[in-house]
């Protein structure tokens, strides 16, 4: 199964996987659905009212779970099937505050019954619609005419980020060459790496006062007898080298 790492714009979306055989047309209205499934499933997570809110809390919070940006991260991947357990389980809990049901006007009934009119709000710019769909792949259109495997390969065990977009919106921005996260790490190298040579300067620095000629007694041991011949010539050796930095 080829994985799919599924962003809009630099954000990414969710996980999921198909084999490299999939038609493309089949593939691109499965991840467009799956797409606008979570954001039918994050509306509904906000628009309930307070008395809603109370009873549908732990509801919301294991909906908002399935289909949270953070499944990317821990590597779950998303299917259809998740996003309509997500629907369930609102609908449910819904019927539990509602038992006689929501007047046909309410918005939650409305998205419920795919109905919902979001002219003119900004979740109306996230909706895309399956016609006009379309997957890039490395600054490629994946057009639905052709197969997965056209583009990458037979290899079912390959791993690509996949954008969704709006048809007409032009190719979305290359993937950079390295991540944000990656980015930060590499920093961080490089910050411990200049530190590790500036304590190993230091030292160098330190070095020096344990040499022969850093000894502040060797003068007065040379005149008492104290230092043979090697030592006096490595002390002076040792000074020229310090003093005019030149082999001898």
């Amino acid at each position: 199964m080829v994985v799919l790492h599924v962003k809009r714009g630099d954000e990414s979306q969710f996980l999921l996987q198909a084999p490299g055989s999939t038609e493309l047309e089949e593939l691109t209205i499965q991840v467009t659905r799956v797409y606008n499934g979570r954001l039918k499933v994050q509306r509904l997570c906000t628009a309930p009212n307070e008395k809603m809110k109370q009873v549908l809390k732990k509801t919301v919070e294991e909906a908002k779970a399935i289909v949270s940006k953070k499944q990317v991260e821990a590597g779950v991947f998303v299917t259809m099937e998740m996003v309509k357990d997500a629907l369930d389980q609102l609908r449910g809990a819904v019927m539990i505050v509602y038992p006689m049901g929501l007047p046909p006007y309410d918005p939650i009934r409305m998205e419920f019954e795919n109905k919902e009119d979001l002219s003119g709000t900004q979740a109306a710019l996230e909706v895309i619609q399956e016609s006009e769909a379309q997957l890039w792949w490395a600054a490629k259109e994946l057009r639905r005419t052709k197969k997965l495997s056209d583009y990458v390969g037979r290899n079912e065990k390959t791993k690509i980020i996949v954008k969704i977009q709006q048809r007409g919106q032009g190719a979305p921005a290359r993937e950079p060459i390295i991540s944000s996260e990656e980015h930060k790490q590499l920093m961080l190298f490089y910050h411990r790496r200049q530190e590790e040579l500036k304590k190993l300067e230091e030292n160098d620095d330190d070095s020096c006062l344990n040499s022969p000629w850093a000894d502040t007694t060797a003068l007065k041991r040379h005149f008492h007898g104290g230092l043979d011949r090697m030592e006096i010539h490595g002390v002076e050796k040792a000074l020229l080298m310090k003093l005019w930095k030149i082999p001898l």
